[in-house]
């Protein structure tokens, strides 16, 4: 059945291809602009910079191990908070939102209380310092990177309909065996990308990273804080070089992920 449009329908739709358009020109502009200013001699000189090494090679040893922990995290809490139903699950669920909207500085900030003065002393005798080392960098990144895979993993498990799941029990399929033979197969796609862009969020971590782990070259000296140091110093070159590897990466990661699976990743 056709419909026939009329002029307001031609403002309608002119007026969202407008903003559309302007938005996606604007972005590649931002993106075009990193590689237009930065000088190519030099970024192949960064590139062999033993610093660059170690910041690369850190951010992403880190970010992995804290996505895997996210992922342990989100998969029980994205479950229970999509199949049941209990007293506050509300508030608990606006509870682990909070590191989506809070500062990342703020976050850290809590974050260093935490290791600090209230348990630092305790898991320093166990030996597992956490303030201005390697594992307070994975844990400022799991903190911020977390809730993504929480709410991501919901959807995906919201998405799927339980009658399969009710079927299987009834077919003899243990909770445990429905979860792994029905339930992940089905949400396999959403689960794929909450850990992008849980993968995605940690890459990008700063504030939180910053406060608790501390911006120690050859440290704790992630991607971003290699782009922080060299840009207090003056070594623009070296920082807009990183920035250009970290937006290669995401990109990458976004569209490698994006054309295998047919799926758009979403909070």
């Amino acid at each position: 059945m056709k419909f026939s449009k009329k002029p307001g329908d031609y403002i309608f739709q002119g007026v969202f291809w407008l903003v559309f358009i302007s938005t996606a020109i604007f972005m590649l502009m931002l993106i075009a602009g990193l590689f237009l200013f930065g000088e190519w001699a030099t970024f192949f000189e960064v590139l062999k910079n033993p610093e660059f090494h170690f910041a690369i090679t850190f951010t992403l040893w880190t970010t992995l191990l804290a996505t895997v922990f996210s992922a342990l995290v989100a998969i029980p809490c994205g479950y229970i908070l999509s199949r049941y139903k209990f007293p506050g699950r509300i508030i608990i669920d606006t509870i682990l939102d909070v590191p989506i909207v809070l500062p990342p500085l703020v976050s850290g900030v809590a974050l260093l209380i935490f290791f600090g003065p209230l348990f630092g002393e305790t898991l320093a005798k166990w030996g597992l310092d956490v303030v201005f080392s390697s594992r307070g960098v994975v844990i400022a990144q799991c903190f911020v990177a977390a809730p993504f895979a929480i709410k991501t993993f919901k959807h995906a498990f919201d998405s799927i309909d339980t009658r399969l799941e009710k079927v299987a029990r009834t077919l003899g399929y243990t909770p445990y065996k429905v979860f792994l033979k029905v339930t992940i197969p089905l949400t396999k796609n959403g689960l794929l990308g909450g850990l992008t862009m849980t993968w995605a969020r940690a890459l990008g971590e700063f504030g939180a990273t910053a406060m608790l782990a501390g911006v120690t070259r050859l440290k704790t000296e992630t991607l971003s804080v290699a782009i922080f140091l060299n840009m207090s110093v003056g070594d623009t070159q070296f920082a807009l070089v990183t920035a250009i590897i970290m937006l290669m990466i995401s990109l990458t990661l976004l569209v490698t992920f994006k054309i295998f699976t047919g799926v758009e990743v979403r909070l």
